[in-house]
């Protein structure tokens, strides 16, 4: 009888933000994938975890895919990790999960923290409906897109980094207008969580006046 495939979402700051059954499965399983040892070591540390870990990033999941799925149906279990959130949520594990899912092998995700959930529900935009891009293109295909999002009617959200929220806050302005309201969080679960909201011009102020640090979540007011 074949192994299974186990995405376990990690925490994306504090490190009490993970399950029991996480940390169980995490001790069980043959062998972990993860996207940074080097930072997943230190979770697995604080929890006293002593599964063997290996790397599985953006960068060799192409190579190594049809490796751990061998190992998956040769009966192995094996988990995968993100530095932070949920796997396959703009982080590596979509490719072995369709390969697995095409193999019929067993595949479970836990729930477990993701950054847009809180992002969204603590945004005050509509949360009944919207739309999940996760990062835009880096360059080519970017103001086509948002274009495109410029008409869409359900709450938009983007992920970006810190570096590149003012060119993007400032290209929402230009696309969306400088009157749509937007939700910023930044931080999130960490000491210095912030959230922002205002409208566009608002928030590109502010974002002008402190240097924001961290990993942002950026929601978007759709179109009414």
């Amino acid at each position: 009888m074949g192994g299974k495939l186990y995405l376990i979402p990690t925490p994306i700051g504090n490190l009490e933000d993970i399950t029991l059954r996480a940390i169980r499965i995490l001790q069980e399983v043959d062998l972990i994938l993860a996207e940074d040892t080097r930072t997943s070591g230190k979770l697995l540390k604080h929890y006293e975890i002593q599964t063997p870990m290996q790397s599985y990033h953006l960068h060799n999941e192409h190579q190594k895919t049809h490796l751990y799925l061998n190992y998956i149906e040769e009966g192995k279990n094996i988990a995968v990790i993100s530095d932070a959130g949920t796997p396959g949520i703009s982080d590596p594990g979509y490719m072995l999960v369709k390969a697995c899912v095409d193999k019929n092998i067993r595949v479970e995700c836990l729930p477990g923290a993701t950054a847009f959930v809180p992002a969204l529900v603590i945004s005050g935009l509509p949360s009944h409906e919207f739309l999940f891009v996760g990062f835009l293109p880096q360059k080519k295909g970017r103001q086509t897109k948002l274009k495109d999002l410029s008409e869409e009617k359900r709450t938009i959200i983007l992920y970006e980094s810190p570096h590149k929220i003012i060119n993007t806050v400032e290209q929402i302005a230009l696309f969306f207008g400088a009157d749509r309201k937007i939700s910023l969080s930044r931080e999130i679960t960490k000491i210095y969580e912030e959230t922002l909201r205002g409208e566009v011009s608002v928030i590109l102020e502010k974002c002008k006046e402190k240097p924001l640090k961290g990993e942002i979540v950026l929601l978007i007011e759709g179109k009414k």
